[in-house]
């Protein structure tokens, strides 16, 4: 019984996220008589009415008392309730089933605002510009933000209870030296340099190219220019990846079946189900409901050589009375078949605006918008490419501005004096030139008028402002240099018409690295649930039951599998060994 919800100061409801459970005890709180005759209330007007009081006590204590409660729970214990201000915006988290702690909320919590940077950058830096983002004016439009982030939590709550990598956060590799070399080449002169000697690649520059099996990472290139990337940031796009291609989990109860499905081009012929993206989805979770059951097998047995046939043998057996098909029949039955058993590759998604940390020219910049695109190359094995557009140079100074301003506006709320001695400040000469150069360039109406707002009130000599003034023309500034921000990676993003790689060219990058790695794709799957990196560790530690090595200045992990089921990918399991590692 999990609830995560954002709002504002006023209770406005920015995000919210529950589970079924949760969502049903609201429906028994709010369910109106049955004489009143009245209709239940939108969930969002139930977690409004039930949350606003909390929500509206929290921020007068902290504007009343300049401190508030961050945890508590309700009377009975029955829920646990963990708060966090983040700029304006205040994340609540609640937990009513006894699983979770405050130190797993709080985290959780943690993670749901790095996914909003991720997905908006410098643009949570302002409360009003980041309100637009999470509460489109457009209902459709916020149906789509919401279901987006909700899928995301789903995932996140997922991969942390079956993969050992999210539980201790690091990045898991599949080792195989010889696999590991193939695959850098090829990322290198099939992906990287492949895009960027493109004359069609649109001004877009490949960055990084990596290979990631269900959730763990097979192999990684960076182009000479890139930067590193965090283990954090490796481990939200192995996320991202996880929640546009879910890997495919069944159950471990050793009485389910999995469920044989007719192939209806090819009657009489038992074959494997064929992937879907949204299957994996599905499964993962909600279940299946369709392994109660199975269909009776059916077999064609096929018509005898000529030779046979000469020799007398006799004609076709059909096991279920039917006549036997024709030689046309038989092409296309072979035809299918072919087809449903070779797994094509899943359409790839749309490509996205995300914003990673970045080093530009030996300046470290947070939050530099970057394209991710990702091809599936199989079911379970995708290849991610990361690449920058030519305004990246503008985020870099964006973010110096944004930075300035910020240090300028603690030091004005810190009780910093206004006139001589903030003009004579070594920030606000560097910031002064920086700005004036900026908004030179810039043919805005709205900023050149801001900035020089503030001018006049931080530099006067005969009318200088007061602090009070000089705070509000400094946010009018922030909120001025996030716009910009917005609308020059938001706006143009390439999910709403901005420049990307042409389609043809994402396809030959993907087709060659399907022909790199055709011979080695069942042994990924197969390595991928059974990645025991160590063989030698039963023989070197005798009674060892399991082990994860965390080299945390690398971000990285070495663990075997804890579960013993061949027909799941989770590497958890379940059982007392499992929830221990869990509460490590």
């Amino acid at each position: 019984m999990k609830c995560v919800l954002v709002a504002t100061e006023g209770a406005e409801i920015l995000f919210y996220w529950t589970d079924e459970e949760f969502e049903e005890s609201l429906r028994l709180k709010f369910s109106p008589s049955e004489n009143e005759g009245e209709e239940l209330p939108a969930l969002e007007d139930q977690l409004s009415t039930l949350l606003a009081p909390l929500i509206i006590s929290s921020m007068t204590m902290l504007e009343k008392l300049s401190d508030t409660y961050t945890c508590f729970s309700t009377e009975n214990g029955s829920y646990l309730y963990v708060l966090h201000l983040f700029g304006e915006c205040l994340f609540i988290a609640i937990s009513g089933d006894h699983t979770q702690g405050e130190g797993d909320l709080r985290q959780q919590l943690r993670v749901l605002k790095y996914l909003f940077e991720v997905h908006f950058g410098l643009v949570t830096v302002d409360g009003q510009l980041i309100r637009k983002e999470l509460r489109p004016p457009d209902l459709e439009q916020r149906v789509q933000v919401w279901e987006h982030f909700q899928s995301l939590l789903w995932t996140y709550s997922r991969l942390q209870e079956q993969e050992q990598c999210f539980a201790v956060e690091a990045v898991e590799r599949l080792i195989h030296p010889q696999l590991c070399e193939l695959c850098i080449e090829a990322l290198e002169q099939h992906v990287i340099q492949a895009v960027n000697s493109s004359p069609a690649r649109a001004g877009e520059e490949a960055l990084h190219a990596f290979l990631v099996v269900h959730s763990k990472l097979l192999a990684f290139y960076s182009s000479h220019s890139a930067s590193s990337l965090r283990p954090a940031d490796l481990l939200a796009l192995i996320l991202l990846v996880q929640d546009l291609y879910p890997s495919e989990s069944t159950a471990e109860d050793g009485n389910t079946q999995p469920s044989p499905r007719r192939s209806w081009n090819s009657q009489n012929i038992p074959l494997q189900p064929a992937w879907s993206p949204g299957s994996g989805r599905a499964r993962s979770s909600a279940g299946t409901e369709t392994d109660s059951f199975s269909l009776p097998e059916e077999y064609f047995t096929p018509a005898p050589s000529p030779g046979e046939q000469s020799s007398g043998s006799g004609s076709t057996v059909w096991l279920d009375g039917g006549t036997p098909p024709s030689d046309a029949s038989l092409v296309q039955i072979a035809e299918d078949t072919l087809q449903t058993l070779i797994p094509g590759s899943p359409a790839a998604a749309s490509p996205q605006r995300i914003f990673l940390d970045a080093s530009v020219k030996e300046t470290y910049c947070p939050m530099m918008p970057h394209t991710m695109y990702c091809l599936p190359l199989w079911p379970g094995i995708n290849m991610v490419l990361l690449t920058k557009s030519p305004s990246t140079s503008l985020a870099l100074v964006l973010y110096q501005l944004l930075d300035g301003f910020s240090l300028l506006e603690k030091k004005l709320k810190e009780g910093q004096e206004a006139g001589s001695s903030l003009r004579s400040h070594p920030l606000m000469g560097d910031l002064r030139q920086r700005m004036d150069k900026f908004v030179k360039n810039r043919r805005g109406q709205e900023i050149q008028s801001t900035w020089l707002e503030f001018k006049t009130k931080a530099f006067s000599r005969t009318e200088p402002g007061s602090s009070l003034e000089l705070l509000q023309a400094c946010g009018k500034v922030k909120r001025q240099l996030c716009t910009i921000y917005r609308l020059s990676f938001l706006t143009t993003a390439p999910g709403r018409g901005g420049p990307q790689l042409p389609q043809h060219l994402q396809d030959q990058v993907q087709t060659l690295m399907q022909e790199k790695l055709m011979d080695w794709k069942d042994f990924l799957l197969v390595k991928s649930r059974r990645n025991v990196t160590m063989v030698s560790y039963l023989e070197d530690f005798p009674g060892l039951v399991h082990f994860i090595y965390v080299d945390r200045t690398t971000g990285q992990m070495v663990a075997p599998s804890l579960s013993s089921s061949e027909r799941t990918s989770s590497e958890l399991g379940k059982g007392p060994l499992a929830a221990f590692v869990k509460t490590k």
